[in-house]
Parts: C-alpha cells; sequence; structure tokens
C-alpha cells in the first residue's frame, strides 16, 4: 500500500462525503431552476403587492399599515399607474370592505419612461379589533395613454387584535 493510496473505509467515507456535497449543491440549483421555470424564464413578476409594515398599539392613533405595490414596465410602457385601495374587516363580517378617505383609491401615475415604479401608501389610527389589506391595481400605458396591460393584487393582512381589558381602562382619563 503506498502513501497515496486510501484504505477501503476511508474511500467508503469519501464517497459518502461527495454525494452529500453533490446533493446538497444540486439542490440551491434545482430550485432556482424550478422558481425561474415558473417565474417566466427568470423574469422577475410584471408586478407585486406587499404589506411593508404593521404597526399593533393599545393607542389608536399608533396603530397603522404600510402597503406598497411596484410594478416594472412591460415592452411599450411609456407611462404606469397604480391605485392601493384599502380595506378593512372588523369581527362579525363575511368579508372586507373598501375604506373611503382622502388620497385612498387614486390613480398615481409614474413619470414618462420610469422603468421600476414602486408607490407607498400608508394608513394609521386603525380601529381594533381589525383586519386590514389592500388591493393594488396595476396599469401600464403606451404612448397614447392605451392599456398596454392591468393587473390586480392583493397585499398580505395586518391584524389588529383587540385591546386588553387592562389598557382600555388606563387609557381612559
Amino acid at each position: 500500500m503506498g502513501t497515496g493510496s486510501l484504505t477501503a473505509s476511508r474511500r467508503t467515507r469519501l464517497r459518502t462525503l461527495c454525494a452529500v456535497c453533490a446533493c446538497a449543491l444540486a439542490a440551491p440549483g434545482q430550485a432556482a431552476a424550478a422558481s425561474a421555470a415558473s417565474n417566466h424564464a427568470g423574469q422577475p413578476p410584471a408586478a407585486t403587492a406587499t404589506l411593508e409594515q404593521c404597526v399593533t398599539s393599545v393607542v389608536q392613533v399608533e396603530r397603522s399599515a404600510t402597503f406598497a405595490g411596484e410594478m416594472t414596465a412591460v415592452p411599450g410602457t411609456v407611462r404606469m399607474a397604480m391605485r392601493i385601495e384599502v380595506q378593512e374587516s372588523l369581527p362579525g363580517e363575511a368579508g372586507f370592505h373598501t375604506l373611503f378617505a382622502p388620497g385612498l383609491g387614486v390613480w398615481r401615475d409614474s413619470d414618462t419612461k420610469v422603468r421600476i415604479y414602486k408607490y407607498l401608501k400608508q394608513i394609521t389610527n386603525l380601529s381594533s379589533p381589525a383586519t386590514y389589506r389592500a388591493l393594488v391595481r396595476f396599469r401600464w400605458l403606451g404612448a397614447k395613454g392605451h392599456v398596454l396591460k392591468r393587473a390586480e393584487h392583493f397585499t398580505a393582512r395586518c391584524m389588529q387584535p383587540a385591546v386588553p381589558p387592562a389598557s382600555v381602562a388606563q387609557a381612559s382619563p
């Protein structure tokens, strides 16, 4: 047995180690390939809607939710537009209803030739208990203002829990 040769047990351990490493290295590649295949050949989604922040508090004026929409220009886009509608669901309600307030539900246009457009909307003074979400609508506009594409997505939910009874008593004057 020369100095460069391996014993049978060392070869077995080395093969096992190589197999484990190969599996570990292949898994992320397979996940990325699957993600790319489901995401139109690796392109980012044209539009996303997210809950950026959900602040809960026993004090109503401190409760808030920040919603965001982000969109990427598609071929032929000159301008993009986004509208964030905030919806609320109170205990006992079967679904959500749209809130109406200044600045909500208004189309916001990007500047011309913008490639990625992001818009944030924060609402404050939220009721409790209640659940909030946003419906974000997207429009891609061509040179003459014609709509090239539309999309809409819901954000994750911002849940405002019921205020504990002890906190209500302390907050009262």
